[in-house]
């Protein structure tokens, strides 16, 4: 599996997030360090900022050059894929360069569940939710999946909608799923993927998987157990990751 970190130097609430520093190394190479211990046999930033380039190369990880005019990460990769000319076959793991705390297991189940699902373009993991608080955040995407796995539907809705327990009326304990950001594609899709304008539910809800199941591919979903550290979104993410990182580096 080829393993790909998409780092936009921009940021509205966090400018230059990939370079900010978190306990004397920047955030990017924490998140490249995980990924080294997900035994990917190839690791690369793919990021539109020179800055962010040279500090890649400085710790030794290869970085790639890519449009400052994407809309999303996947379409970050997809550039990688053309400029690499990776193979249509090849297993590609989309990390995102604010996510130091993805845990290197989690990133190779991923990959083994779509190499071991032939049917499917893109894989993904959840985590189970059973509170009512959590199912009605919008800002938690939540994912429904079928008989065998695969996904039915995403959103920032609570989904599915459960009428007895959401009425007061009992109905036992929430049963929902969390959806996980982090992707696994194969190669050729990416590029197929790339090429499609963004579908209606995907604006609606601002999920770019939701074009995956437009257009009639398959994504199956692998449940984790243990949910993953949130990512770095804000000052307050931030300042979590850093605190994360004195502590753990401190028991080394």
């Amino acid at each position: 599996m080829i393993l790909i970190i998409p780092a936009r130097y921009a940021s509205t609430r966090l400018p230059g997030k990939p370079l900010a520093d978190v306990a004397g190394r920047p955030l990017i190479q924490r998140v490249y360090d995980s990924a080294v211990k997900s035994g990917a046999t190839e690791i690369i930033i793919a990021t539109d900022d020179e800055r962010v380039r040279r500090a890649a190369e400085n710790f030794g990880a290869r970085a790639v050059m890519t449009s400052t005019g994407h809309r999303s990460g996947t379409d970050r990769l997809a550039e990688v894929i053309e400029k690499l000319a990776i193979g249509s076959d090849e297993i590609v793991i989309n990390l995102q360069g604010d996510e130091p705390l993805m845990p290197p297991q989690l990133i190779r189940e991923v990959a083994d569940k779509l190499a071991f699902h032939k049917d499917a373009q893109v894989a993904t993991a959840c985590h189970a939710l059973h509170d009512r608080e959590t199912l009605t955040n919008p800002h938690v995407v939540k994912v429904v999946r079928d008989a065998e796995g695969y996904a039915l539907y995403f959103s920032r809705a609570a989904i599915p909608w459960p009428r007895e327990i959401m009425a007061g009326k009992g109905g036992g304990e929430v049963q929902a799923f969390r959806h996980i950001g982090l992707y696994a594609y194969r190669g050729g899709f990416i590029r197929r993927y790339a090429s499609w304008p963004p579908c209606p539910p995907e604006e609606a809800e601002q999920l770019e998987q939701l074009r995956v199941l437009w257009h009639g591919e398959r994504i199956v979903v692998h449940e984790t157990r243990d949910l993953p550290e949130a990512g770095v979104d804000t000052p307050e993410d931030l300042e979590r990751v850093r605190k994360y990182f004195e502590t753990a580096d401190k028991r080394r």
